[in-house]
């Protein structure tokens, strides 16, 4: 007997027919002989409408509200779903974030889950029962509800099997795996069997919408095996696992991402320590920071570029000019018609020419490359916005197509 948790996206648990469909799927899998724990996001755009319902009474609510209003989408699922598979004559029980045991720090609307107490999980899975969960949720010290971003629901499942030592973690979706690009913009995208917990991660942070980039993390610290599937397809899904027994592709995945935005502070004073006064400054409100490019100095004055999510962009630009004389900078700019496109592979280290090969790909297709970012495993060029599309098509076509 195995324990599998089992998670299933807004898409999929999004109307009658398909809750009924994640029922037929759940119970199939406790038929087997497996203990199953299900965690389930909201239905399809349900956590959308919640916040334009919130925007109609109050433009600036509280998070803590927010979070209290947000987190009844999953609590909807969890019990839909869970008259479903009592329709079908099996054990289940629905419990919400709380209730399973899952424990956050105290940031309202981004929370970080700090432990999962499954005691209760536990007790109703020696029970028999099927145990569905809210995701996306938890309770913090104060007893107060948190959420914990989009795609939470994702590290609700990873953390629930982390903590319950379950034997498989699959995250279904309307996708039926991990691909070598967005399959709606490269029609012949492949489908990968195995992807490194790395690549996968590196994926996720870089705009592959797939897997929520923290629940990867989660996954690759605790070693916890994930699958993602299909809700829709029942096909053969992607592992992701660690990549000793898998062959070592030069890139695994081409990835973009249009939530970027490019800040450039100008003439800044050329000494040690101005780039700490910068960073440490963003850091404090919260602004994760990615490509930095600084300039060579001249006449004692130099200039820091780096990008930030879009829509972090008019903040940024308020924090800096609020600043301006304490970092003692002429100007800032900040464009938000950049997108990021990069490519991804646990085999780069050891393949030369692969940087080359992204670029010649990009200028063959005309496109202008404004940065660029290096690690082990990824490359990321920052480009203009409507070159997006282009540009993934252009690598995909270079690396997978040759």
């Amino acid at each position: 007997m195995s324990l599998i948790v089992q998670k299933f996206g807004g898409t999929s648990v999004a109307n009658t027919g398909r809750l009924q469909n994640v029922a037929d799927i759940v119970t199939s899998t406790y038929k087997a002989g497996n203990q199953v724990v299900v965690v389930v996001s909201a239905q399809g755009d349900t956590t959308d409408d919640f916040i334009a319902k919130a925007a109609e009474l109050n433009d600036r609510p509280s998070k803590r509200e927010m979070d209290v209003l947000l987190s009844a989408g999953e609590q909807i699922s969890m019990a839909l779903l869970a008259m479903a598979i009592q329709k079908l004559g099996f054990p289940v029980i629905s419990l919400t974030g709380w209730q399973a045991g899952i424990e956050t720090d105290i940031n309202y609307s981004e929370a970080r889950i700090r432990k999962v107490t499954a005691e209760r999980i536990r007790s109703e899975l020696d029970r028999n029962r099927i145990v569905i969960v809210a995701g996306f949720q938890g309770i913090n010290k104060q007893d107060d509800i948190t959420t914990l971003g989009r795609g939470g629901s994702d590290t609700t499942a990873v953390a629930i099997a982390a903590s319950l030592g379950a034997d498989l973690c699959q995250i279904y979706t309307d996708v039926d795996g991990v691909y070598t690009a967005d399959p709606r913009l490269v029609p012949d995208a492949r489908k990968l069997e195995a992807i490194t917990y790395d690549e996968m991660l590196e994926l996720a942070t870089l705009g592959a919408q797939v897997l929520h980039n923290r629940s990867v993390e989660m996954a690759k610290k605790y070693n916890v095996d994930l699958e993602v599937v299909s809700s829709f397809t029942r096909n053969p899904g992607t592992k992701v696992k660690e990549g000793s027994d898998m062959e070592k592709m030069n890139v695994s995945g081409v990835a973009r991402d249009n939530n970027c935005a490019r800040v450039a502070i100008i003439n800044l004073p050329d000494e040690p320590g101005v780039a700490f006064k910068v960073f440490s400054l963003l850091a404090k409100h919260k602004v994760n920071i990615d490509i930095i490019l600084q300039s060579v100095g001249q006449k004692g004055r130099k200039s820091i570029t780096f990008t930030i999510p879009e829509d972090k962009a008019e903040e940024v630009g308020k924090i800096l000019n609020a600043n301006k004389e304490g970092l003692d900078f002429e100007d800032v700019s900040i464009n938000t018609t950049v997108a990021k496109v990069s490519i991804v592979g646990a085999g780069m280290a050891s393949n030369p020419g692969v940087a080359a090969m992204m670029f010649e790909a990009l200028a063959s297709a005309g496109i202008n490359i404004r940065m660029i970012s290096t690690s082990e495993i990824k490359i990321s060029v920052l480009i203009n916005e409507a070159d997006s599309e282009k540009a993934v098509r252009a690598i995909h076509q270079k690396f997978f197509n040759m």
